[in-house]
């Protein structure tokens, strides 16, 4: 593989399956480099996010500690957005490199490889913890037949994603699409555009 092409699909998807059992098992880490250090950074925002998240619902949770889990989601949230701008900056960056230029009529995708990968990152996520359910002792039939349901069609919209994303970097490296980084400019975490913020 050359320094501007970027990685398979296959090997994202790859990582963010693996990384996600391996960091139930030990301390997160991330040994990768270039493009793939990007998505293991975004990756782990979206793998703390979903933490937070559950401590969030947790009917033993008191309001001091759905307040702290608040701040961190926001925090999280706000990082995990930003890794998206950079991946698909890094993109942006691979495609100079390369010498790409797209057609005047090349088509801009709705959603950029950069979601796409954030939102294959959130599958990895929710097939690992569904299929934890299937292990749960207290399980009765319809709730195993439930989670199996979801577990196929997750599985199916994940094939779908992944096969449409490599699909869309293919056409992108061609020229036959345009690629450009959709910046989100949240407002909420800016003390100068936030109200409840500048008015405190």
């Amino acid at each position: 593989m050359s320094d501007t092409a970027l990685p398979p699909v296959t090997e994202l998807t790859k990582l963010q399956i693996d990384t996600v059992a391996l960091w139930h098992q030990e301390e997160i880490s991330n040994p990768y480099e270039g493009f793939m250090a990007l998505v293991c950074q975004q990756h782990e925002y979206n793998y703390r996010l979903w933490h937070q998240e559950d401590i969030a619902r947790s009917p033993t949770a008191d309001d001091q500690q759905i307040a702290t889990v608040k701040r961190a989601i926001d925090k999280l949230n706000q990082q995990r957005n930003d890794m998206i701008e950079k991946l698909d900056d890094a993109i942006t960056e691979r495609l100079t490199a390369a010498g790409v230029t797209p057609a005047n009529d090349a088509p801009i995708n709705t959603e950029t490889s950069g979601s796409a990968i954030d939102r294959l990152s959130i599958m990895s996520l929710r097939l690992y913890h569904y299929a934890e359910q299937l292990e749960r002792e207290d399980a009765g039939s319809d709730h195993v037949q439930k989670v199996q349901d979801r577990i196929a069609l997750c599985q199916q919209q994940h094939s779908d994603l992944s096969r449409s994303l490599q699909d869309l970097i293919d056409d992108i490296f061609a020229g036959r699409k345009r690629h450009k980084t959709y910046r989100q400019m949240k407002m909420y975490n800016d003390p100068s555009l936030n109200p409840a913020i500048y008015n405190a």
